[in-house]
């Protein structure tokens, strides 16, 4: 039920996506912009290096050798993939140790430029939340401009603390993915393609997994903020203390997670890489409506599906 109804609040704020998505691509042409500067003029000898380019070309010959031994049946590129890869990343990480002192400062300016724009775009995804909780209060329209700068204040506070945290939570992932799609299927007594398949379907599945398990702990962070009215720490203490219908939130974060992965890559494929400037906003604003419902659901308060509907909480 609390699947449907955020299904439904999505639809309803439909008209948010186009924001969200204007507002990323401004955000994100300065961003990549800025970052391509960095790169190019602290990092040109690496990007113009040979060890660089032979990684970069077995990227794509891995998704090219998927390809064919699923439309072939060969799967003689896909078994020499894992210590090509090696010796590629190998050659790779000794260019980078050679060169250490001249990259450090380039890395740091990424960095920054990299946690800066998921802050700035962080702050958009506040004010279309407060447009939510809006809808599904007193059922009123507000403008995401209004919304925007009447929260920008608590945004900001809210983004300085979630996204160091989102993001060592999301590198901590990266790592135990790495150590499943390289080095779990090597203990295991298969061989071959069938350890290939294995490791693609462990880390995806472990990756869906784990964002699935960091929606259900701080998805009623934010929500605490702006229905609640706490503080940027109070609402952080509230969203770990709420344990109460913590498995019903992870299936449903779960769901949500597997079908976001299904339309964005769907979507990429049947419109050539086009369709994600719709779907990925789409995804923020379903998430969203997902922390929403259950914030409302937990807190025991009536909501507003849509004009004709108010929701009753599942356990009233």
């Amino acid at each position: 039920m609390r699947f449907k109804r955020a299904v439904n609040l999505t639809i309803d704020r439909f008209s948010s996506v186009f924001k969200l998505f204007l507002y990323r691509l401004v955000t994100d042409i300065i961003f990549y912009s800025l970052i391509y500067l960095i790169l190019w003029y602290g990092l040109a000898f690496i990007m113009e290096s040979n060890e660089l380019a032979v990684l970069g070309s077995l990227i794509g010959d891995f998704f090219q050798a998927v390809a064919n031994a699923l439309l072939s049946g060969d799967f003689s590129a896909l078994m020499e993939f894992q210590t090509l890869f090696h010796t590629a990343l190998g050659n790779f990480i000794a260019l980078l140790v050679a060169n250490i002192g001249s990259i450090i400062g380039s890395v740091l300016g990424v960095a920054a430029m990299y946690l800066l724009q998921r802050f700035v775009n962080g702050l958009a995804v506040f004010a279309i939340g407060s447009t939510v909780n809006d809808r599904m209060s007193v059922f009123a329209k507000t403008r995401f401009s209004v919304s925007y700068f009447r929260n920008i204040g608590k945004a900001a506070l809210y983004q300085l603390l979630y996204v160091p945290f989102s993001f060592a939570y999301d590198l901590l992932s990266v790592l135990v993915c790495w150590f499943l799609f390289f080095y779990v299927p090597s203990f295991l007594p298969i061989w071959g393609v069938l350890s290939v398949v294995l490791a693609i379907g462990l880390t995806v599945t472990m990756m869906i997994i784990l964002q699935a398990f960091k929606m259900t702990i701080v998805s009623g962070w934010m929500p605490a903020m702006i229905v609640g009215g706490m503080s940027v720490t109070d609402a952080l203490k509230d969203a770990f203390k709420a344990r109460k219908g913590a498995l019903h939130r992870f299936a449903g974060f779960l769901v949500a997670c597997y079908l976001i992965v299904f339309v964005n890559v769907g979507f990429a494929l049947c419109t050539a890489g086009s369709g994600v400037f719709l779907t990925v906003p789409l995804s923020y604003l379903f998430l969203l409506s997902m922390q929403f419902v259950n914030y409302y659901e937990a807190k025991g308060k009536k909501y507003f599906v849509d004009r004709n509907t108010i929701a009753e909480p599942e356990e009233a």
